[in-house]
């Protein structure tokens, strides 16, 4: 059997873990054999494949980014649609489909599904915000990274006195803020699934500041002020039609000053929570996902996805991966904020 493997949305720590795991087991357990599409969707629907052998894949576990590239592409606009992928498919012997990727691109391997094309699916993304499993590779990578620019933004706004304000990724849910605002001491935490008041956020500000800190605030690029309806967004929309978000973190700094008076400083972490190598967490998991997508190719689980439950490896449908976000839940919310101020 051949198989086409693909990458597709942002990129995101341990891809390359996924691309090994799944092309040392496929050819030395299964047989099977394994082509990549370059840059995701777009490769599927321009013909535009690399070899993955052995050799391809040495060494590439411990590598972020990933080898195939990746883009935004939706496989339905332009010259793509059902009819184009399946002609490429039988071109080039391909029996089907492992597509790596986040809510976008399962949302596309379903609806390709649907229309019969053969698709296994690898939740991918650094949000954690796919419901189906308990965590994505990437997650824990993206949190250690702004752990670490956290605790250097600290030492700098203690050296002069300032509010650091910290925006992190999240979209939809706030699960990078949490931890990685927990972890690092952060006096106040602001995350989609709680909208806080500007009031709110200035009196954790003030009261930090009075006990003699230099207040951090995190926030997720999803976060809407209470007096709110949408997140901030300046630079219109993707080629999924979702807004690109951005810039929560820019527009709190002043407000934060003027109702306080104490200097703030924002800075965005953007990319670079994407890039760099991944931690040993997110290589395992990663490996886990692409030999069992491997099994899952076998076992001919189409339209169903690799998900992890406590510390196994299940197989859930595309729909109960698509069906809800993993939001903070409150409890977890109200842990944090006892930490606040």
């Amino acid at each position: 059997m051949r198989i086409g493997l693909l990458t597709s949305g942002g990129d995101c720590p341990g891809l390359n873990a996924v691309i090994r795991g799944a092309v040392l087991k496929g050819s030395t357990i299964h047989g099977q054999d394994f082509v990549g599409f370059r840059d995701g969707w777009r490769g599927v629907v321009e013909d535009d494949v690399v070899p993955l052998t052995r050799k391809e894949i040495q060494g590439i576990a411990k590598q972020g980014g990933t080898i195939l590239g990746t883009s935004r592409t939706n496989p339905f606009e332009g010259n793509g649609g059902v009819d184009r992928i399946r002609s490429n498919m039988e071109r080039r012997g391909i029996d089907a489909l492992i597509a790596i990727g986040g809510e976008g691109t399962l949302a596309a391997a379903k609806r390709l599904t649907d229309a019969g094309i053969k698709i296994v699916g690898v939740p991918k993304t650094v949000d954690n915000d796919l419901g189906a499993t308990d965590y994505t590779f990437g997650f824990d990578t993206a949190v250690q990274i702004a752990t670490d620019a956290m605790d250097r933004l600290r030492t700098t706004g203690d050296s002069h006195s300032r509010c650091m304000v910290a925006e992190v990724m999240g979209r939809h849910v706030g699960w990078i803020a949490l931890q990685s605002g927990m972890a690092a001491g952060a006096h106040a935490i602001l995350i989609p699934e709680q909208a806080t008041s500007l009031e709110q956020l200035a009196a954790w500000v003030r009261g930090a500041y009075d006990r003699g800190r230099a207040p951090l605030v995190v926030v997720a690029e999803g976060f809407v002020l209470d007096h709110e309806n949408d997140p901030h967004s300046e630079r219109g929309l993707d080629a999924f039609g979702r807004p690109r978000l951005g810039g929560i973190g820019e527009r709190l700094a002043p407000l934060i000053e003027e109702l306080t008076g104490i200097e703030t400083r924002a800075t965005t972490l953007g990319h670079i929570q994407r890039g760099g190598t991944p931690t040993s967490y997110d290589r395992v998991l990663a490996t886990r996902f692409g030999m069992a997508a491997s099994d899952s190719v076998v076992e001919g689980n189409w339209g169903r996805m690799v998900a992890l439950r406590g510390t196994d490896i299940v197989h859930v449908s595309f729909e109960e991966a698509l069906s809800s976000l993993k939001t903070v839940p409150q409890n977890r919310y109200d842990e944090a904020a006892i930490l606040f101020g």
